[in-house]
Protein backbone atom coordinates (compact mmCIF):
# COMPACT_ATOMS: atom_id res chain seq x y z
CA UNK A 1 0.00 0.00 0.00
CA UNK A 2 1.20 3.53 -0.77
CA UNK A 3 2.39 5.59 2.14
CA UNK A 4 0.65 8.78 0.98
CA UNK A 5 -2.12 10.11 3.25
CA UNK A 6 -4.74 9.53 0.55
CA UNK A 7 -3.57 5.94 0.20
CA UNK A 8 -4.41 5.30 3.85
CA UNK A 9 -7.64 7.31 3.99
CA UNK A 10 -9.25 6.07 0.77
CA UNK A 11 -9.90 2.50 2.01
CA UNK A 12 -11.66 3.97 5.06
CA UNK A 13 -14.29 5.85 3.07
CA UNK A 14 -16.90 3.09 2.73
CA UNK A 15 -16.50 1.24 6.05
CA UNK A 16 -15.89 4.28 8.27
CA UNK A 17 -16.41 7.77 6.83
CA UNK A 18 -19.62 7.21 4.87
CA UNK A 19 -21.34 5.54 7.89
CA UNK A 20 -20.08 8.37 10.13
CA UNK A 21 -21.59 11.01 7.84
CA UNK A 22 -24.85 9.07 7.56
CA UNK A 23 -25.02 8.67 11.34
CA UNK A 24 -24.50 12.43 11.65
CA UNK A 25 -27.32 13.10 9.17
CA UNK A 26 -29.64 10.88 11.18
CA UNK A 27 -28.77 12.48 14.49
CA UNK A 28 -29.01 15.96 13.03
CA UNK A 29 -32.44 15.05 11.68
CA UNK A 30 -34.02 13.84 14.93
CA UNK A 31 -32.42 16.08 17.55
CA UNK A 32 -34.58 19.13 16.71
CA UNK A 33 -37.85 17.15 16.91
CA UNK A 34 -37.44 14.88 19.95
CA UNK A 35 -38.79 17.47 22.38
CA UNK A 36 -41.74 18.21 20.08
CA UNK A 37 -42.53 14.50 19.76
CA UNK A 38 -42.44 14.11 23.53
CA UNK A 39 -44.74 17.08 24.08
CA UNK A 40 -47.15 15.72 21.47
CA UNK A 41 -47.38 12.58 23.63
CA UNK A 42 -48.18 14.65 26.70
CA UNK A 43 -44.76 15.49 28.16
CA UNK A 44 -44.16 18.68 30.09
CA UNK A 45 -41.27 20.94 29.11
CA UNK A 46 -39.10 19.28 31.76
CA UNK A 47 -39.99 15.78 30.59
CA UNK A 48 -39.37 16.78 26.98
CA UNK A 49 -35.89 17.91 27.98
CA UNK A 50 -35.39 14.61 29.78
CA UNK A 51 -36.39 12.74 26.62
CA UNK A 52 -33.71 14.60 24.68
CA UNK A 53 -31.11 13.77 27.34
CA UNK A 54 -31.83 10.04 26.99
CA UNK A 55 -29.59 9.81 23.91
CA UNK A 56 -26.63 10.73 26.11
CA UNK A 57 -27.86 8.43 28.89
CA UNK A 58 -28.07 5.54 26.43
CA UNK A 59 -24.48 6.13 25.33
CA UNK A 60 -23.19 6.21 28.90
CA UNK A 61 -25.05 3.02 29.84
CA UNK A 62 -23.73 1.20 26.77
CA UNK A 63 -20.08 2.35 26.65
CA UNK A 64 -18.51 -0.31 28.89
CA UNK A 65 -20.57 -3.28 27.61
CA UNK A 66 -19.95 -2.16 24.03
CA UNK A 67 -16.20 -2.17 24.61
CA UNK A 68 -16.38 -5.79 25.73
CA UNK A 69 -18.70 -6.75 22.87
CA UNK A 70 -16.56 -5.21 20.13
CA UNK A 71 -13.48 -6.90 21.61
CA UNK A 72 -15.21 -10.27 21.27
CA UNK A 73 -17.16 -10.12 17.99
CA UNK A 74 -15.29 -7.53 15.93
CA UNK A 75 -16.22 -4.14 14.49
CA UNK A 76 -18.32 -5.22 11.49
CA UNK A 77 -20.64 -7.49 13.46
CA UNK A 78 -20.99 -4.88 16.19
CA UNK A 79 -21.94 -2.17 13.70
CA UNK A 80 -24.47 -4.41 11.97
CA UNK A 81 -26.06 -5.12 15.35
CA UNK A 82 -26.15 -1.37 15.93
CA UNK A 83 -28.01 -0.89 12.65
CA UNK A 84 -30.61 -3.47 13.69
CA UNK A 85 -31.08 -1.81 17.10
CA UNK A 86 -31.30 1.65 15.55
CA UNK A 87 -33.91 0.58 12.99
CA UNK A 88 -36.06 -1.02 15.70
CA UNK A 89 -35.73 2.06 17.92
CA UNK A 90 -36.62 4.49 15.14
CA UNK A 91 -39.66 2.47 14.10
CA UNK A 92 -40.76 2.65 17.73
CA UNK A 93 -40.29 6.43 17.66
CA UNK A 94 -42.41 6.68 14.51
CA UNK A 95 -45.28 4.57 15.83
CA UNK A 96 -45.06 5.40 19.55
CA UNK A 97 -48.42 6.01 21.20
CA UNK A 98 -47.15 6.56 24.75
CA UNK A 99 -44.39 8.75 26.13
CA UNK A 100 -42.56 5.82 27.74
CA UNK A 101 -42.29 4.10 24.37
CA UNK A 102 -40.65 7.17 22.86
CA UNK A 103 -38.28 7.51 25.81
CA UNK A 104 -37.15 3.88 25.65
CA UNK A 105 -36.62 4.18 21.90
CA UNK A 106 -34.60 7.39 22.21
CA UNK A 107 -32.39 5.75 24.83
CA UNK A 108 -31.91 2.80 22.45
CA UNK A 109 -30.72 5.15 19.69
CA UNK A 110 -28.08 6.41 22.13
CA UNK A 111 -26.96 2.82 22.79
CA UNK A 112 -26.76 2.21 19.06
CA UNK A 113 -24.69 5.35 18.68
CA UNK A 114 -22.26 4.11 21.32
CA UNK A 115 -21.70 0.92 19.32
CA UNK A 116 -21.18 2.83 16.09
CA UNK A 117 -18.75 5.30 17.63
CA UNK A 118 -16.54 2.78 19.41
CA UNK A 119 -16.48 0.24 16.57
CA UNK A 120 -15.56 2.88 13.98
CA UNK A 121 -12.85 4.31 16.21
CA UNK A 122 -11.38 0.88 16.91
CA UNK A 123 -11.38 0.01 13.21
CA UNK A 124 -9.72 3.25 12.11
CA UNK A 125 -7.13 2.91 14.89
CA UNK A 126 -6.09 -0.48 13.53
CA UNK A 127 -6.17 0.61 9.89
CA UNK A 128 -3.69 3.51 9.89
CA UNK A 129 -0.11 3.99 11.15
CA UNK A 130 0.71 6.35 14.00
CA UNK A 131 1.93 9.13 11.70
CA UNK A 132 -1.53 9.26 10.04
CA UNK A 133 -3.65 8.62 13.12
CA UNK A 134 -4.78 12.16 13.93
CA UNK A 135 -5.75 12.93 10.33
CA UNK A 136 -7.70 9.68 10.12
CA UNK A 137 -9.51 10.35 13.41
CA UNK A 138 -10.18 14.02 12.68
CA UNK A 139 -11.63 13.05 9.30
CA UNK A 140 -13.88 10.57 11.10
CA UNK A 141 -15.05 13.31 13.45
CA UNK A 142 -15.38 15.76 10.57
CA UNK A 143 -17.52 13.38 8.51
CA UNK A 144 -20.00 13.10 11.36
CA UNK A 145 -20.05 16.88 11.85
CA UNK A 146 -20.81 17.42 8.17
CA UNK A 147 -23.68 14.98 8.55
CA UNK A 148 -24.94 16.77 11.66
CA UNK A 149 -24.90 20.04 9.70
CA UNK A 150 -26.80 18.59 6.74
CA UNK A 151 -29.27 16.51 8.78
CA UNK A 152 -31.65 19.28 9.92
CA UNK A 153 -32.08 20.53 6.34
CA UNK A 154 -32.88 17.02 5.07
CA UNK A 155 -35.28 16.56 7.96
CA UNK A 156 -37.00 19.87 7.20
CA UNK A 157 -37.88 18.62 3.72
CA UNK A 158 -39.12 15.27 5.02
CA UNK A 159 -41.18 16.94 7.76
CA UNK A 160 -42.83 19.12 5.12
CA UNK A 161 -44.12 15.97 3.43
CA UNK A 162 -44.62 13.48 6.26
CA UNK A 163 -44.98 15.61 9.36
CA UNK A 164 -42.75 15.31 12.43
CA UNK A 165 -42.19 11.59 11.87
CA UNK A 166 -40.39 12.49 8.66
CA UNK A 167 -37.29 13.28 10.72
CA UNK A 168 -37.26 9.75 12.13
CA UNK A 169 -37.70 8.28 8.64
CA UNK A 170 -34.62 10.26 7.55
CA UNK A 171 -32.62 8.77 10.43
CA UNK A 172 -33.92 5.28 9.67
CA UNK A 173 -32.99 5.59 5.99
CA UNK A 174 -29.53 6.89 6.89
CA UNK A 175 -28.99 3.95 9.26
CA UNK A 176 -30.05 1.39 6.65
CA UNK A 177 -27.82 2.95 3.98
CA UNK A 178 -24.92 2.96 6.44
CA UNK A 179 -25.48 -0.75 7.02
CA UNK A 180 -25.52 -1.40 3.28
CA UNK A 181 -22.29 0.57 2.87
CA UNK A 182 -20.72 -1.54 5.59
CA UNK A 183 -21.81 -4.77 3.91
CA UNK A 184 -20.38 -3.57 0.59
CA UNK A 185 -17.06 -2.52 2.12
CA UNK A 186 -13.99 -4.76 1.97
CA UNK A 187 -13.65 -7.14 4.90
CA UNK A 188 -12.27 -5.53 8.03
CA UNK A 189 -9.10 -6.88 9.58
CA UNK A 190 -10.90 -7.64 12.84
CA UNK A 191 -14.02 -9.28 11.41
CA UNK A 192 -13.02 -12.64 12.84
CA UNK A 193 -14.80 -13.23 16.12
CA UNK A 194 -12.62 -12.45 19.11
CA UNK A 195 -13.65 -15.13 21.49
CA UNK A 196 -9.95 -15.87 21.73
CA UNK A 197 -7.51 -12.97 21.61
CA UNK A 198 -3.91 -12.87 20.45
CA UNK A 199 -1.72 -15.82 21.33
CA UNK A 200 -4.79 -17.87 22.32
CA UNK A 201 -5.69 -15.76 25.36
CA UNK A 202 -9.13 -14.40 26.08
CA UNK A 203 -9.71 -10.64 25.76
CA UNK A 204 -9.07 -8.70 28.95
CA UNK A 205 -12.29 -7.77 30.78
CA UNK A 206 -13.30 -4.13 30.87
CA UNK A 207 -12.97 -3.95 34.65
CA UNK A 208 -9.50 -5.46 34.58
CA UNK A 209 -8.60 -2.97 31.87
CA UNK A 210 -9.80 -0.07 34.01
CA UNK A 211 -7.69 -1.33 36.91
CA UNK A 212 -4.60 -1.80 34.75
CA UNK A 213 -4.89 1.65 33.17
CA UNK A 214 -6.34 3.57 36.09
CA UNK A 215 -3.49 6.10 36.06
CA UNK A 216 -3.98 7.25 32.49
CA UNK A 217 -7.77 7.22 32.91
CA UNK A 218 -7.52 9.29 36.09
CA UNK A 219 -5.25 11.89 34.49
CA UNK A 220 -5.57 12.29 30.73
CA UNK A 221 -8.94 10.55 30.79
CA UNK A 222 -10.36 13.05 33.27
CA UNK A 223 -8.97 15.83 31.08
CA UNK A 224 -11.01 14.53 28.18
CA UNK A 225 -14.08 14.50 30.42
CA UNK A 226 -13.54 18.21 31.17
CA UNK A 227 -12.87 19.00 27.52
CA UNK A 228 -16.02 17.15 26.45
CA UNK A 229 -18.02 19.03 29.09
CA UNK A 230 -16.78 22.43 27.92
CA UNK A 231 -17.47 21.54 24.29
CA UNK A 232 -20.99 20.37 25.14
CA UNK A 233 -21.69 23.56 27.10
CA UNK A 234 -21.36 25.68 23.98
CA UNK A 235 -24.48 24.04 22.53
CA UNK A 236 -26.47 25.11 25.56
CA UNK A 237 -24.79 28.45 26.22
CA UNK A 238 -25.54 29.95 22.81
CA UNK A 239 -29.34 29.52 22.89
CA UNK A 240 -29.54 30.42 26.59
CA UNK A 241 -27.59 33.65 26.15
CA UNK A 242 -29.45 34.41 22.93
CA UNK A 243 -32.74 34.25 24.81
CA UNK A 244 -31.20 36.25 27.67
CA UNK A 245 -30.40 39.19 25.38
CA UNK A 246 -33.76 39.01 23.62
CA UNK A 247 -32.92 37.45 20.26
CA UNK A 248 -35.65 35.47 18.51
CA UNK A 249 -35.44 31.81 17.52
CA UNK A 250 -34.65 32.61 13.89
CA UNK A 251 -31.61 34.66 14.91
CA UNK A 252 -30.48 31.88 17.24
CA UNK A 253 -30.78 29.33 14.43
CA UNK A 254 -28.68 31.54 12.15
CA UNK A 255 -25.99 31.89 14.80
CA UNK A 256 -25.93 28.12 15.23
CA UNK A 257 -25.68 27.68 11.48
CA UNK A 258 -22.75 30.09 11.11
CA UNK A 259 -20.89 28.44 13.99
CA UNK A 260 -21.57 24.96 12.59
CA UNK A 261 -20.31 25.95 9.15
CA UNK A 262 -16.97 27.06 10.59
CA UNK A 263 -16.86 24.00 12.84
CA UNK A 264 -17.05 21.47 10.03
CA UNK A 265 -14.39 23.05 7.80
CA UNK A 266 -11.34 22.73 10.04
CA UNK A 267 -11.07 19.03 10.83
CA UNK A 268 -8.40 17.97 8.33
CA UNK A 269 -5.94 20.86 8.92
CA UNK A 270 -6.27 20.19 12.64
CA UNK A 271 -5.46 16.52 12.16
CA UNK A 272 -2.44 17.40 10.05
CA UNK A 273 -1.10 19.71 12.77
CA UNK A 274 -1.57 17.00 15.40
CA UNK A 275 0.29 14.46 13.28
CA UNK A 276 3.14 16.82 12.46
CA UNK A 277 3.67 18.73 15.69
CA UNK A 278 1.88 16.74 18.40
CA UNK A 279 -1.57 16.57 19.94
CA UNK A 280 -1.06 19.41 22.41
CA UNK A 281 -0.66 21.94 19.58
CA UNK A 282 -4.37 21.52 18.83
CA UNK A 283 -5.79 20.28 22.14
CA UNK A 284 -4.66 23.22 24.28
CA UNK A 285 -5.60 26.06 21.89
CA UNK A 286 -8.93 24.41 21.19
CA UNK A 287 -10.11 24.22 24.77
CA UNK A 288 -8.68 27.64 25.63
CA UNK A 289 -10.51 29.29 22.71
CA UNK A 290 -13.75 27.63 23.80
CA UNK A 291 -13.22 28.59 27.42
CA UNK A 292 -12.39 32.22 26.69
CA UNK A 293 -15.36 32.45 24.33
CA UNK A 294 -17.67 31.23 27.10
CA UNK A 295 -16.29 33.84 29.49
CA UNK A 296 -16.63 36.80 27.11
CA UNK A 297 -20.08 35.72 25.89
CA UNK A 298 -21.62 37.46 28.89
CA UNK A 299 -20.45 40.83 27.54
CA UNK A 300 -22.30 40.47 24.24
CA UNK A 301 -25.65 42.18 23.92
CA UNK A 302 -26.71 41.87 20.27
CA UNK A 303 -26.77 39.59 17.26
CA UNK A 304 -23.39 40.69 15.90
CA UNK A 305 -21.57 40.25 19.20
CA UNK A 306 -23.00 36.80 19.92
CA UNK A 307 -22.32 35.72 16.33
CA UNK A 308 -18.67 36.72 16.68
CA UNK A 309 -18.34 34.66 19.86
CA UNK A 310 -20.16 31.72 18.28
CA UNK A 311 -17.78 31.84 15.30
CA UNK A 312 -14.83 31.73 17.69
CA UNK A 313 -16.45 28.72 19.35
CA UNK A 314 -16.81 27.11 15.94
CA UNK A 315 -13.08 27.54 15.38
CA UNK A 316 -12.24 26.14 18.81
CA UNK A 317 -14.51 23.16 18.43
CA UNK A 318 -13.66 22.59 14.78
CA UNK A 319 -9.94 22.20 15.32
CA UNK A 320 -10.69 19.62 18.01
CA UNK A 321 -12.52 17.24 15.65
CA UNK A 322 -11.29 13.76 16.43
CA UNK A 323 -9.14 14.95 19.34
CA UNK A 324 -10.70 12.75 22.02
CA UNK A 325 -10.61 9.73 19.70
CA UNK A 326 -6.98 10.40 18.81
CA UNK A 327 -5.88 10.73 22.43
CA UNK A 328 -7.79 7.60 23.43
CA UNK A 329 -6.21 5.62 20.64
CA UNK A 330 -2.74 6.93 21.48
CA UNK A 331 -2.88 5.58 25.01
CA UNK A 332 -4.86 2.41 24.29
CA UNK A 333 -3.23 -1.04 24.33
CA UNK A 334 -3.16 -2.59 20.87
CA UNK A 335 -4.15 -6.05 22.12
CA UNK A 336 -7.33 -4.98 23.96
CA UNK A 337 -8.05 -1.64 22.36
CA UNK A 338 -11.85 -1.92 22.20
CA UNK A 339 -12.21 -2.70 25.91
CA UNK A 340 -10.02 0.26 26.83
CA UNK A 341 -11.88 2.58 24.45
CA UNK A 342 -15.15 1.61 26.13
CA UNK A 343 -13.84 3.10 29.39
CA UNK A 344 -12.37 6.08 27.54
CA UNK A 345 -15.63 6.85 25.77
CA UNK A 346 -17.51 6.54 29.06
CA UNK A 347 -15.49 9.50 30.35
CA UNK A 348 -16.04 11.52 27.18
CA UNK A 349 -19.76 10.77 27.05
CA UNK A 350 -20.01 11.57 30.75
CA UNK A 351 -18.55 14.99 30.01
CA UNK A 352 -20.92 15.52 27.10
CA UNK A 353 -23.90 14.72 29.31
CA UNK A 354 -22.63 16.38 32.48
CA UNK A 355 -21.40 19.67 31.04
CA UNK A 356 -24.79 21.18 30.23
CA UNK A 357 -26.21 19.89 33.52
CA UNK A 358 -23.37 21.56 35.40
CA UNK A 359 -23.91 24.81 33.50
CA UNK A 360 -27.61 24.78 34.34
CA UNK A 361 -26.99 23.98 38.01
CA UNK A 362 -24.39 26.72 38.41
CA UNK A 363 -26.67 29.19 36.59
CA UNK A 364 -29.40 28.48 39.14
CA UNK A 365 -27.04 29.68 41.88
CA UNK A 366 -24.80 32.31 40.26
CA UNK A 367 -26.86 33.37 37.26
CA UNK A 368 -26.07 32.62 33.64
CA UNK A 369 -23.14 35.03 33.44
CA UNK A 370 -21.55 33.51 36.54
CA UNK A 371 -22.07 30.00 35.17
CA UNK A 372 -20.35 30.93 31.90
CA UNK A 373 -17.39 32.30 33.86
CA UNK A 374 -17.08 29.17 36.03
CA UNK A 375 -17.27 26.78 33.07
CA UNK A 376 -14.80 28.94 31.16
CA UNK A 377 -12.37 28.83 34.09
CA UNK A 378 -12.72 25.04 34.21
CA UNK A 379 -11.93 24.95 30.50
CA UNK A 380 -8.75 26.99 30.95
CA UNK A 381 -7.70 24.68 33.78
CA UNK A 382 -8.30 21.63 31.58
CA UNK A 383 -6.11 23.21 28.90
CA UNK A 384 -3.28 23.53 31.41
CA UNK A 385 -3.71 19.89 32.47
CA UNK A 386 -3.72 18.74 28.85
CA UNK A 387 -0.44 20.56 28.31
CA UNK A 388 1.00 18.63 31.25
CA UNK A 389 -0.29 15.16 30.43
CA UNK A 390 -0.46 14.80 26.64
CA UNK A 391 2.54 12.94 25.22
CA UNK A 392 3.97 14.90 22.30
CA UNK A 393 3.24 12.18 19.76
CA UNK A 394 1.24 9.77 21.90
CA UNK A 395 2.12 6.30 23.10
CA UNK A 396 1.12 3.84 20.39
CA UNK A 397 0.91 0.79 22.61
CA UNK A 398 -0.61 2.44 25.63
CA UNK A 399 1.78 0.57 27.91
CA UNK A 400 4.04 3.51 28.69
CA UNK A 401 1.11 5.78 29.47
CA UNK A 402 -0.36 3.26 31.85
CA UNK A 403 2.89 3.18 33.77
Amino acid sequence: MTESPAGYLRPLVLPAYVPAALYGIGQGAILPVIAHSAQTLGASVALAGFAMALIGVGKIVADLPVGAMVARIGERRAMLLAVALDVAALLTCIYATDLWQLCVAIGATGMSGAVWALARQSFVADAVPLWMRARAMSTLGGAQRIGMFVGPFVAAGAIGVLGTVGAYWVDLAASVIAGIALLCAPKLASDTARAEGPAGRRPTSVWTMIGNYRTVLATLGMCTLLVAAVRACRQVAIPLWSAHIGLDSQSTALIFGFSGAVDMLLFYPAGKIMDKYGRAWVAVPSVVVLAVSLVIMQWTSNFAGLTAVALAMGVGNGIAAGLVMTLGTDVSPAADRAAFLGAWRLLADGGNAGGPLALSGIAAVLGLGGALAVVGAAGIASGWLLALWIPKYGAPTGDESAK
